[in-house]
């Protein structure tokens, strides 16, 4: 178990190899892979993962949308557009499951919410939804180079014009931080729900935001050491972050697991809705 857990500290949620300039033309990326296929085939690590309850969602405003990709292909999303005319966007981004209907309304909630703010949920999987830990084992094995040019995709096709923040939960914590990375001067705010921190330092001191980070006391995968670890790495780094700690487990946001905190999700969702409401504002 031992080995477990210190496989899933450094879970595919550390994505440091897309850390790259989106302006630029799309350049492969660092193929990590291998590390990938060990972690996900690990059936301790697989184990740590409830998996989701059955769970339905009919959307009223969103749509799914294509867009461009570096490497010339397409990438899906899930579109909330303003009511009003907006440059603010919030990238929405999944967790190991996929883009299921639990993050549609998760996204679609925070539309609402937010108020003339766009909202873009990302498909990392290119149209592919894990029922089953089995299937999101092979799905997070997605190689390093699509997961990468999905993200720049999404950040080319909301604009250059664009004041984005990102939010993700578990493996899409992690991409919500790497796209923050990406994103660049455009980065205005980054929300990570237990995902694997960033730990280069030097690519942490490229942040153009801070960060809000809310976590899991009782969470294996993800434990308080390495929280700690990303708060250090941040300070060394330059950078804000502000952590909230939950006595909870991995994934208590989703209200698809079987270890949902309602309590926790209620207070992390109140701190996430004010910390974007202050980064977007105009």
């Amino acid at each position: 178990m031992r080995n477990v857990l210190l496989l899933a500290g450094t879970f595919c949620l550390s994505l440091a190899a897309f850390a790259q300039d989106p302006a630029c033309c799309h350049k492969p990326i660092a193929d990590v892979s291998n590390d990938m296929a060990m972690l996900a085939s690990n059936k301790g690590f697989v184990m740590l993962h409830e998996e989701p309850l059955p769970y339905t969602y009919r959307s009223a405003a969103g749509d799914m949308i294509k867009f461009k990709t570096p490497d010339g292909q397409e990438a899906n999303g899930f579109l909330l557009k303003a009511k009003n005319p907006s440059d603010k966007w919030l990238l929405v981004y999944q967790e190991w499951w996929g883009l299921n209907d639990y993050i549609k309304q998760e996204a679609e909630k925070l539309y609402n919410d937010l108020t003339d703010v766009n909202v873009l949920a990302v498909d990392m999987y290119d149209g592919k939804v894990a029922t089953t830990r089995e299937e999101a084992s092979k799905l997070v094995q997605a190689p390093r180079e699509r997961l990468g040019a999905i993200m720049q995709g999404a950040i080319g096709f909301v604009g250059p014009n664009a004041r984005i923040a990102s939010i993700g939960w578990c493996f899409g914590g992690g991409m919500s931080l790497q796209s923050a990375l990406l994103g660049g001067k455009q980065a205005v705010g980054c929300v990570v729900y237990y995902g694997q921190p960033e730990k280069n330092v030097e690519r942490l001191k490229t942040l153009n935001t801070d960060v809000l980070g809310i976590f899991g006391a009782q969470d294996s995968g993800i434990p308080p050491a390495t929280v700690a670890e990303f708060e250090k790495n941040m300070k060394e780094a330059g950078k804000k972050v502000t952590v909230k700690m939950y006595d909870a487990p991995h994934a208590f946001a989703n209200p698809s697991n079987p270890g949902h905190n309602k309590e926790a999700t209620a207070d992390a969702y109140k701190l996430t809705l004010d910390y974007l409401k202050n980064r977007l504002k105009a």
